[in-house]
């Protein structure tokens, strides 16, 4: 089912300036030192709190020099749970569970937590839990709310209970290595290497492969049964079959149907637009005699102002949307009807 759209409208529903969850991550950069310098403590709390999923709380409460909002900052930066996904988060588990307990498994048994902030109004926000740049220039004692991100971020993926967003199940397993301190120092410094260096690169660059991460991570909250974790589509090919044409995202249904998904936040002009112009028709041409769809996720005063290049996109896409919340819940309803 192919959703049209103008230029015009599309106009109309865009962001244009880099949204406050991106600028957020690429932020994360300068605070990449002070975490560093503080590992060694945050392995050394794991470690020692190996006699509860929880335990952590009393030896963080003796720890110098180690704050709770620093705890929970080296928790949000290992797992790549950033504020913009803490915030969607939040509302999910309050629809699904409907005890307000998590299930999780820890060392061989079902053992449970009750949160504790999931009825407060508000979302689980940078300020909120004191991990914008404002609050993490003083150290703050553990929240209700802190507690039960900490929680969440430590032993969601252990979860035995439906309903529980993919990227949780992915990302939020360091519970896992609690008193496991080889596995916890390797996890961990092999983590602060990477994100030093996506980190270190042009801010254009990072800022265009965590608008896919953003794009993907949504998608996984609003369809946690639905897979985003390929490229590639099998069978699908360039130069004459030589090597796979790949995507920015490819989408994958529980049964099996498949839609590719291309991504360009752009706030400067560049090629990139232009490249995906380009590509257009013969990737939608593809695609659909393979029986797949083909999406773009476009927004950035720099790609509007290629009017042309944008709208041969909309002419050979099969859903166009921009990067505003409700427009991915528009490519996320384009998706589930493709299912149907």
């Amino acid at each position: 089912m192919r959703s049209a759209r103008s230029y015009e409208d599309l106009k109309r529903e865009a962001v244009l300036w880099w949204p406050d969850s991106l600028i957020e991550r690429e932020q994360n950069a300068s605070i990449i030192p002070r975490l560093i310098e503080t590992q060694s403590k945050f392995i050394s709390v794991l470690h020692v709190a190996d006699g509860s999923p929880d335990g952590w709380k009393t030896v963080l409460r003796e720890t110098a020099n180690l704050s709770a909002n620093l705890f929970l900052k080296h928790l949000v930066v290992l797992a790549d749970f950033g504020g913009e996904l803490l915030k969607r988060v939040k509302p999910v588990l309050k629809a699904n569970l409907a005890d307000r307990t998590l299930r999780y498994v820890w060392c061989g048994r079902v053992t449970e937590y009750t949160f504790q902030s999931l009825e407060e109004p508000g979302l689980w926000s940078n300020p909120l839990l004191y991990l914008d740049a404002k609050g993490m220039l003083a150290g703050r004692e553990l929240t209700e709310a802190m507690e039960d991100v900490c929680m969440l971020i430590l032993h969601g993926g252990a979860t035995v209970q439906p309903g529980i967003p993919a990227v949780v199940l992915e990302r939020c397993i360091i519970g896992s290595m609690i008193g496991k301190r080889a596995e916890l120092n390797k996890f961990v410094r092999q983590r602060y290497i990477w994100v030093s260096r996506i980190t270190g690169g042009a801010s254009a660059n990072r800022l265009g492969h965590l608008a896919e991460d953003f794009v993907r991570e949504q998608l996984g909250i609003l369809l946690p049964r639905w897979d985003f974790s390929s490229k590639r589509i099998d069978g699908i090919t360039q130069n004459d079959g030589r090597t796979d044409m790949t995507f920015d995202i490819v989408a994958e249904s529980p049964s099996g149907k498949y839609c590719a998904i291309e991504v360009s936040f752009q706030v400067t002009t560049n090629s990139t637009i232009e490249r995906k112009q380009g590509q257009a028709q013969a990737r939608q041409s593809a695609l659909h005699d393979a029986g797949h769809a083909i999406a773009y996720v476009i927004d950035g005063v720099g790609n509007f102002e290629r009017q042309a290049a944008l709208s041969t996109i909309c002419q050979f896409s099969d859903c166009t949307v921009t990067f505003r919340q409700n427009e991915l819940e528009r490519l996320a309803t384009f998706l589930q009807e493709l299912d149907a």
